[in-house]
This record gives C-alpha cells, sequence and structure tokens, in this order.
C-alpha cells in the first residue's frame, strides 16, 4: 500500500470525528479500522494507520488552534468538514512529525483535497497551509 493511500484511510478517520464522539467515534473509527485490516496487505500499515489517526486525534485542540490562527475569517467551526479533515492531517504531518517534508504534507493535502473537496478546496487547503508552512 502506498504512503498516499495510507494517508487517505487517516483522512476518512480524522473525516469522522466531524460527526461522532466518545464511545461512538471509537465504535465507528474500529468498525473502519477493522474494514482497513481486511484490505491492508501488512499487519504493519494497518497498525500504522491506526497509531497515526489516535496521535493526530490526540492533539486536535493544538491543530485548531494552529488552523485559526492561520485562516482570517474561517475558523474552524466555519470550514468544510473536508477540508478540516485534510488540513488537520497535513498539519500534523508539516509540525509533529518529523520524518514528512514539509513541501510533501501539503501536496498530498492538496491532492485530497482535489479527490474529496469542492471546486474551491485545494486553493483553500493550499493557502492556510502555505500560511503555516512560514
Amino acid at each position: 500500500m502506498s504512503r498516499r493511500e495510507i494517508r487517505e484511510h487517516i483522512f476518512k478517520l480524522l473525516f469522522l470525528l466531524e460527526f461522532y464522539k466518545g464511545e461512538e467515534l471509537n465504535e465507528q473509527a474500529e468498525r473502519y479500522l477493522d474494514e482497513v485490516e481486511e484490505a491492508v496487505p501488512t499487519e504493519e500499515e494497518a497498525a500504522y494507520i491506526r497509531d497515526r489517526f489516535h496521535k493526530i486525534e490526540e492533539k486536535i485542540e493544538d491543530l485548531d488552534k494552529m488552523l485559526n490562527e492561520a485562516s482570517k475569517g474561517w475558523k474552524v467551526n466555519r470550514m468544510s468538514k473536508v477540508d478540516l479533515a485534510i488540513m488537520r492531517l497535513a498539519v500534523y504531518e508539516m509540525k509533529m512529525d518529523e520524518d514528512i517534508p514539509v513541501k510533501v504534507a501539503i501536496n498530498e493535502a492538496v491532492e485530497l483535497a482535489k479527490k474529496f473537496g469542492g471546486d474551491d478546496s485545494p486553493a483553500f487547503v493550499n493557502g492556510v497551509l502555505a500560511k503555516l508552512a512560514d
């Protein structure tokens, strides 16, 4: 499985955060992860997806604070849920994961926005993340 496919699974899990809370979130995430584990070729990849999701989930408040500061006029509660999930993943990669270069995190976020977001999503995601990259 490619890094892009792994990132896509993590994005989908982060998207669940906008619709479920508490035990219901855990149940939905586990259900999705069970499906992923069946589709993912190796246990290591499945474990990586699970681990990365939980690490990002723990940092949501910090990530949202950074996004609020970078996106003038667009607080996280007004953003598209798709764009928000994409940017949370990207900001985590940019600021908290030393293994992923900033440019790669931004590029991958823009690609996710093209695939899953609206017409304006790629430009919006790129603009916000570019501010955070400085």
